[in-house]
This record gives C-alpha cells, structure tokens and sequence, in this order.
C-alpha cells in the first residue's frame, strides 16, 4: 500500500540522484548538464536589485544563490512563482508568444519550479509542479498540474536502470498474448525490428543478443531529465511524467501522459490531443493521437494516427497507419493499416500492412479452447468485411478479403487476392482465387499509388514495399497455381471415378495443368475443392477456378515485364541481350516480409547469424543493414522478375521474339487494367440504389462527379498512353 512519507526540506530540488548510484566525483547534475546547452553568455547570479523584484512579486526561493539568469532577464515577468533547487532561466524579454490563436506573454507566473533548466523566451503560466525538467527555447506551458522527471526515468524504452530489478522492466507482449514473443521497446524501433525478434523465437542467440543490444544502447545511469524541445506547447494537461518530448510537439487537455518519448520536429510535428492517456510508449515522429484515446505498452510508428477513443495494448502500430475508435491487443501490424469503427476488434496477430479492418470485426479473439487466443497471421492487404469474426489460429495470404461472416473455425488461406464467403445456406466456405484482379481492378490498381500519396514520413528509416505485386505477393500466386493444378487434376479423376492417391504430386500437377491449358468449360464443370483450408469437415469449394489460374498468369507477367520494363528506362545504353546478360539466374523463391520491406530469406538468415554471433553489436549496425539490402533489392526484384517470366515461357533464356511477343501481351494487359479500372468504377455511378438518394443526376453529379472526371481513372489512361508509347520504344532494343 502506498504511503506518505516526511522527509527532509533539502530533498526538494536537491538529492535528485540518490547517493549509492553516483559515480565518484560527480555530483547530481552531471546527467542534467550532458544534455543542456549552455547560452553563450553563460549564467550569471541574480543581482540585488533583481532579487527585490522577485520578492516583490510574490516569488520565493530556497536559495536566491541557486537561481541563474542570462545577461537578457527581465525579473519583472515571474509573479507568484516558488523556485527550489538549482533553476537557470535562458533569455526572458517582454514579448508574446502566439500559437494559432493562444497569445501568451513570456515569463513564469503562479508555478513551482524545482531544479530545471528554461529556455529563451519561454511562457510558463500556472504549472502547479514543473520538476527535474529541460525546457527548449519559445515553449508555451500553461495550466498543467503535474509535470517531472524521476532519478530512473526511462522514457518508454524497455531497459533498467541502476538497481532496478529486472520485473520493472517493460516488454511488449506482440502477436501473441501469452508473452512468449515478447520484445523491448526503445526510442527508434521499426516493425522490421519487432517482427525480426518476435518471429524467430526459436534463434535464442539471436533474441539474447537483441536484448543485449537493446539494454546497452541507452546509458543505465541514473539521473536523465525530461525535456521539451523548442517551440513545444503543452496546455491544459494534467500529468506529464517521465516524458521526453521532441521540439515543436503540441499537447492539449491530456489525461496522463508517463514513461514515454514523444519524436517530433519543425518538419513533423507531433500532436496529442484531449483526454488522451497514454503510458510506457514511443511515440513516431508526425503522429496525431486526439479524443479520449488510450495506449499502454505500446509504439507507434512515424506518421501514424490513434483517434476517437482508440485502444491500443501491448501493440506496435507500424508508419502511415490510423487506428479510430477500435480495440486493438497484443499486435504487430505493419505500415499503411486502416481500423476505424468503435466496434472493431483485433486481438493476437500480425498484420503485415496495407490492411484495412471493417466495422464490427472480431479478429482473432473467439476462444476455442480455455488456453489463451493464440495468433492471426495476415499477409499484406488483409481486408476482412463489415462484421467478420474469425478464429485463432489462422493465417491468410497477402490481399485476402472476407465477406461478413461468422467464420466457424480456424483458416489457412494460400490464395492471395482472392475472396472468401462463408456460405451457410450449402454449409460450404467458397474461396474465389484473383478476386481483385477479375472484379476489383480500380481498388487493386489504385493501392500501390494509395499508399505511396499517403507516405508523409520525412524521417524515413522503415523501408517498405508499397507495390501490390513484389516478390512475397508473386511467390505466394506461383505456390496458388501450383494447388489450383493439383486440386483441378484430383476433381478430374473424382470425377471419373479413379482415386488421386495412385498418382504422385508432379503427376497431377502435369495433369491438372494441361486441364487448365484446354476449354474453360470442361474445368467448370467440375467440382474443384480446396485442402487444409479449414479446421472442418465441410467442403472448401474454389470458385471459378479457371479464370482465377488464368488471371494469376496475368498478375505473373505483368509484375515481371513491369520490372524488366523498369530495368530497361534505367539503363538506356542497354539492350534486350545486356538485359538478359545482368538478369538470368535462378529464381529465389523465398521471401520475407519483415515489417514492410521484403528481403530474400537467405538475407535474413545471415542477419540472424550475424546478430546472434555478435558480428552486429548495435540497432544503428541492424538498420545500416536493413539499408544495404534495400538499396539490392530493386536489382534482386528484377532478377525474380526475368526468372519468373522465363518460366512462364517454360524456358532457361528468352529470345528476342519472346521478348517481343512478352511486350505485346503486356501491352495488352496495361490495356485490360485501363478498362477494368473504369469498368469496376463506373458500377459505383450506375448503382440504381446510390442513384436513389438524389433528386436527379444533376444533384448527383454535382456531389460525386462523373466517371470520367474521377483523377485516378485519368491517371491510369494517361499512364496507358506513356506505357504504348514506350513499348514501341522497347521493341526498337531488341
């Protein structure tokens, strides 16, 4: 039970530092002067006459002797303040300080101050307790109750400090609730980091290390204030503790705000708003996190939004994401995920980015067992529908979309693009391979361009694929047709009544293949289910599974000519034979989606071998990595590409005809993008039911537009018009 405890008079401002954690011959401001920058004139002692004016003014001190100035101090601005401990003030003029339409004149009124460092020009009005504390130059801190700094602050970061016991520490407990990924958080984390500790559990060199690596790069050294950069305004907030926050950070009617660092910047300021409480975080540069939302344990990635009451525990919410209104537990999501709607749910997963969680939701968190919800796994562009509820475990392929649906037990979805429907009428799930591609092409074609406009970030130190079609998606449709062959072949042979099991797997693929080569019509007409689907004994029926092959072909040759097109614009002294001479080699089939950026498995292993073997010893040695491979990954990109082209024409080395040949079906698909992007939009305008709310098409009109006057339809024709010009360019190298 907490109690009140009398101490001595001298502990207020002073013994900041308990004696035991001092190292010799320092005193208890050593941290504090590290981190402040001295004016250039130096401090100066207060004189006589400026003493008399403070008293004058209702001020009081412990010791005048320990309040310093600069030579620019005008002590007519502080009424009514106490001071303890050592205080240095910068430059203080009478002037006034404007923030939106906030006009605050420069001083410090009505306060108690102990032991902290003030910046130039600084307004400080009604703080009932302002401790342990650097303030930058031109803040604004009006009407807060609480705002100070503890001996052992570790603003967010999941380290300890001299003395603590390890229990004191703060772990994120991410993808799964029991613990058992658990990983410490610090002041520049990306999903990269998180997902590169939290899935490899079973590299225990790599996770001792990663822990060691985490503790030792930040000082354990007792004694760190808390500090405001310049030009912070932090207004009409209750309780500020233990909170590092960037310069130009702007803090209005928050609850509590504890253990935590804030990044902000002129270029990306950082903005939290009424009612909000958060503690043990940190907190992205750009964020906005607004209206009664709550985060415990928790990181928010750069450019990143909580709004509307939002919810978040035990959670990393990755760049360019927004969470509103919704619940969120014990995730990794990475970047460019959208959750809105206060009746959103999404428990024990990770969510590999570009996702969107509909309203009424339920993910992950229907229980099966009496253990606890185990993990969701989703691969990018995870779309579940409006009242969708889902089991753990389950794991989904990347751009998978659920209709509404109660979904009765656990899934495993290899198809990507494609859409399931949980059908209760037949007691069936039917799983649509290609949806997007077949029926969605505006929403399709617009993400990648989506999530590039939204990309704010000017601190950019997650790197992440915002390309639909990049090596982990086509990997995962080259593994979908491989099973759309086997499961057509054994319908085949269901059907005439002969068992699969008398051919091995490279049979039916061979058969299945040569199926899906002939007629549509004879593939329609059988019964094609899908295996390992579901934890069912109902059937997984794949609905029009020929074109669904068919449209995966397309996604294929498209990502790969989009490449090999891409390599040939950047070397223009190149022709088709240097292409292929730079290009050719084997195609590496495994990938891996680490928080947003893809890399080759093979890459990622050595990154795991080199951390765990201490070869990496530090975070910024981890990320300069993340970068060399970023900086190889258009180039391992376009080898993928040459390689999966080659196998679609079934061939080690393409030819100049091929090439040809391949120009003129991707000319063609550029062109089926074209229309199906206007197709599937213009059904929005010719909807009878959206026709219904307006008087007449004037009206609609002028709320909506025309098809033809919507920006991202002209851009995809004016790019088809650039892209026919171009081939015929190309085809002058062959």
């Amino acid at each position: 039970m907490d109690t009140i405890k009398i101490v001595p008079r001298d502990n207020i401002g002073r013994n900041f530092i308990p004696q035991e954690y001092l190292p010799r011959g320092k005193d208890e401001y050593f941290q504090r002067n590290k981190q402040v920058v001295a004016p250039k004139s130096g401090w100066r002692n207060l004189q006589s006459d400026e003493i008399e004016r403070l008293v004058k003014n209702d001020n009081t001190s412990d010791n005048w002797d320990d309040l310093l100035v600069t030579d620019e101090f005008d002590p007519r601005l502080i009424k009514n303040t106490r001071f303890f401990g050592l205080v240095r003030i910068g430059r203080l003029r009478d002037v006034v300080l404007e923030h939106h339409d906030l006009r605050i004149p420069a001083g410090i009124t009505n306060s108690l101050v102990i032991s902290c460092d003030i910046g130039n020009d600084v307004a400080i009005h009604n703080v009932h307790y302002l401790a342990h504390y650097i303030i930058g130059d031109r803040c604004i801190l009006f009407n807060i109750e609480e705002m100070h700094t503890t001996d052992h602050a570790k603003f967010g970061n999941g380290i300890v400090k001299e003395g603590e016991p390890e229990n004191v520490r703060t772990w994120l407990d991410i993808m799964n609730e029991t613990g058992s990924r658990r990983v410490l958080p610090f002041d520049g984390m990306i999903t990269a980091d998180a997902y590169l500790w939290a899935k490899y559990v079973d590299d225990k060199d790599l996770r001792e290390n990663l822990r060691k690596i985490t503790q030792n790069s930040i000082d354990n050294h007792r004694g760190y204030y808390g500090t405001t950069g310049n030009q912070c305004v932090i207004k009409n907030s209750s309780i500020l503790k233990d909170v590092k926050i960037g310069s130009d950070c702007y803090i209005k009617g928050a609850n509590k705000l504890k253990n935590l660092t804030i990044n902000s910047s002129e270029a990306e300021p950082t903005q939290i708003g009424e009612g909000v409480e958060l503690v043990n975080g940190i907190i992205g540069y750009g964020c906005k996190i607004f209206y009664g939302c709550k985060a415990v344990k928790f990181i928010l990635g750069n450019n990143s939004n909580l709004k509307y009451g939002a919810r978040l525990i035990n959670s990393f919410l990755g760049d360019n994401s927004t969470i509103s209104c919704c619940e969120v537990l014990n995730n990794l999501i990475f970047p460019a995920h959208e959750q809105h709607h206060n009746n959103s749910f999404l428990v024990a997963a990770v969510v590999m980015g570009q996702s969107n969680i509909a309203a009424g939701a339920t993910i992950g968190s229907n229980h099966n067992s009496r253990a606890n919800d185990n993990e969701v796994q989703a691969g990018r562009g995870f779309w579940p529908g409006l009242c969708t509820s889902l089991k753990h475990s389950s794991r989904f392929a990347s751009f998978v979309l659920l209709s509404k649906s109660d979904y009765p037990a656990e899934l495993d979805i290899p198809l990507p693009f494609s859409l399931l429907n949980n059908n209760v009428s037949k007691d069936r799930l039917e799983v649509m391979p290609a949806f997007w591609w077949l029926y969605n092409m505006y929403a399709l074609a617009r993400n990648s361009w989506k999530f590039t406009t939204r990309d704010k970030r000017v601190n950019k130190v997650q790197n992440i694929e915002f390309e639909t079609f990049a090596p982990d998606t086509i990997e995962e449709i080259i593994h979908a047709r491989r099973l759309l062959e086997i499961w057509i072949a054994k319908a085949s042979l269901l059907q005439k009544g002969r068992p699969a099991g008398e051919k091995d797997e490279e049979e039916l693929v061979s058969m299945g293949r040569n199926l899906l080569s002939g007629k549509e019509e004879v593939v329609n007409g059988l019964e094609v289910l899908g295996e390992h689907m579901e934890n069912s004994r109902r059937k997984v029926v794949i609905m029009k599974a020929y074109k669904g092959y068919h449209a995966y072909g397309e996604m294929l040759h498209h990502y790969a000519m989009k490449n090999l097109i891409v390599y040939m614009k950047s070397h223009p002294e190149s022709d088709f034979t240097d292409m292929i001479k730079n290009l050719q080699g084997k195609r590496q089939s495994e990938w891996v989606n680490l928080g947003g950026q893809i890399m080759l498995r093979r890459d990622v292993d050595t990154l795991r071998s080199d951390i765990g073997s201490g070869k990496l010893k530090s975070w910024k040695e981890i990320h300069r990595r993340y970068d060399v491979l970023w900086k190889r990954y258009e180039r391992d990109r376009q080898k993928h590409a040459h390689a999966v082209l080659c196998e679609l024409y079934g061939k080690d080395r393409l030819s100049g005809s091929d090439w040809k040949s391949a120009l003129d079906r991707t000319e063609r698909i550029q062109e089926y993008i074209c229309d199906q992007v206007y197709v599937t939009r213009k059904k929005d305008y010719e909807n009878i039911f959206r026709q219904a709310t307006y008087r007449n098409m004037d009206e609609m009109t002028a709320a909506i537009g025309t098809v033809n006057e919507n920006s991202f339809i002209v851009q995809v024709r004016k790019e088809t018009e650039d892209f026919r010009d171009l081939v015929k360019e190309l085809k002058k190298r062959i």
